[in-house]
């Protein structure tokens, strides 16, 4: 047995657990690890959906044949074409010759590109269905979930939706699969570190594609990511959490980040923290923006109502780690937080015009006062700082109730 998992009857999940990869797509810390899920359906043909990570291909070759024994697979179904999905493809056609790969259009560009393929495939459009025997498999395409191939394949016979990269997230699967094998709100941190760096630039269409799928599918039974958990009891809850992500619906906290060479800047931000917490801000968190990974700060500002940053002058310019945050957030199309900003400087100034270029550029609500002190911040700066911190909090709680 090569722990391949029952879902269904006649469907499996066939994926593996990745706890050698530090860094996800060279970006992103993995202190959880992550899996790479793909699922086998048994029927009288049988069909593959997505692969697994090219390291992990002969494992994967050996689940496969463990479930199906002597017969050949018909079809590999490719919801993403992502190398740590589709890593895999090649050797699959070279044990299966006669088996299709089915994708949309697009989907033919990557596979030609990454993996020189360009013979044995089914081209499917949008709603297309096929035919396995026992059930019909139906084709939704959801580009820029976030490549412009992306789809999902939904088994009308057991009401899964295989959904690609969408409703996945961080985090190997030790020994559990399901969500009510587990205690979900465990891994809530790590979903949505996953959905706001992987793919909350595209919320807008996360919504509307949550939209779509909620009129046209009249019963979702379980959801089967491409990551992370698979959801049989309550795959309404994470398609109410991605949606709720993907309008960057907030609750009341405060995420403040600074960016602090010899210390002054830091003075300042634990100023506005403790005054956040004397105005009544239970949930605070306090980076320094050069020693906590982008990806942990990005996924509490997705959680949090309120932002304040703060950084030193460097070089004429803004600290360059406040520098990586402020264009991360741009590009994600911040909006609809309460900001706060401060800056400081020696001999030239540059942070807090960044800062207020920063607070242009995105849809968020801008507190008074914005602060810009020389040297160390005197008591007077410190003062400023505590009613930032106020003006802060008090906003925070009127927009969060």
């Amino acid at each position: 047995m090569y722990n391949s998992i029952k879902l269904t009857e006649d469907v499996y999940w066939i994926g593996v657990n990745d706890k050698e990869t530090d860094i996800f797509e060279s970006l992103w810390p993995l202190p959880e690890g992550i899996a790479y899920n793909s699922y086998i359906i048994n029927d009288d043909k049988v069909a593959l959906i997505d692969t697994v990570k090219i390291n992990y291909t002969d494992t994967y070759l050996e689940k496969i044949k463990d479930v199906i024994g002597d017969k050949k697979v018909d079809y590999l179904i490719i919801n993403h074409m992502e190398p740590d999905h589709s890593g895999s493809i090649k050797s699959m056609r070279e044990a299966f010759p006669e088996m299709k790969i089915v994708g949309n259009a697009k989907t033919m560009n990557f596979l030609e590109g990454f993996y020189g393929i360009t013979e044995g495939t089914k081209v499917i459009k949008d709603g297309d269905e096929l035919d396995l025997g026992s059930r019909t498999l139906k084709f939704y395409l959801t580009p820029m979930i976030h490549w412009p191939e992306t789809m999902m394949t939904f088994d009308q016979k057991e009401k899964i939706l295989f959904s690609g990269d969408a409703f996945g997230g961080f985090g190997s699967l030790n020994g559990y699969l399901f969500d009510d094998e587990v205690n979900v709100d465990h891994f809530e941190d790590e979903i949505r570190r996953y959905f706001s760096n992987i793919v909350g630039k595209y919320g807008p269409v996360v919504h509307k594609t949550i939209s779509r799928l909620s009129e046209e599918i009249e019963e979702i039974g379980m959801i089967a990511a491409t990551h992370g958990l698979v959801w049989r009891e309550d795959p309404a809850h994470i398609i109410q959490e991605y949606d709720k992500w993907s309008q960057q619906q907030t609750q009341e906290g405060v995420v403040v980040v600074y960016g602090s060479m010899y210390g002054n800047t830091k003075v300042m931000a634990e100023a506005v923290a403790r005054s956040l917490s004397e105005n009544g801000i239970e949930q605070i968190k306090l980076f320094d923006a050069a020693r906590k990974d982008i990806s942990f700060i990005i996924n509490d500002i997705w959680k949090y109502k309120g932002i304040v940053l703060g950084s030193c002058t460097y070089n004429n310019e803004i600290f360059p780690p406040m520098e990586y945050l402020l264009k991360s957030l741009e590009s994600r199309n911040l909006r609809d937080r309460v900001l706060g900003i401060f800056g400081s400087y020696s001999w030239s100034g540059g942070a807090l015009d960044r800062l207020e270029e920063f607070s242009e550029t995105v849809s968020c609500n801008l507190v008074e006062p914005q602060i810009e002190t020389q040297y160390a911040p005197g008591s007077d700066i410190l003062e400023k700082c505590y009613l930032l911190g106020k003006n802060t909090a008090e906003q925070v709680k009127k927009n969060c109730k």
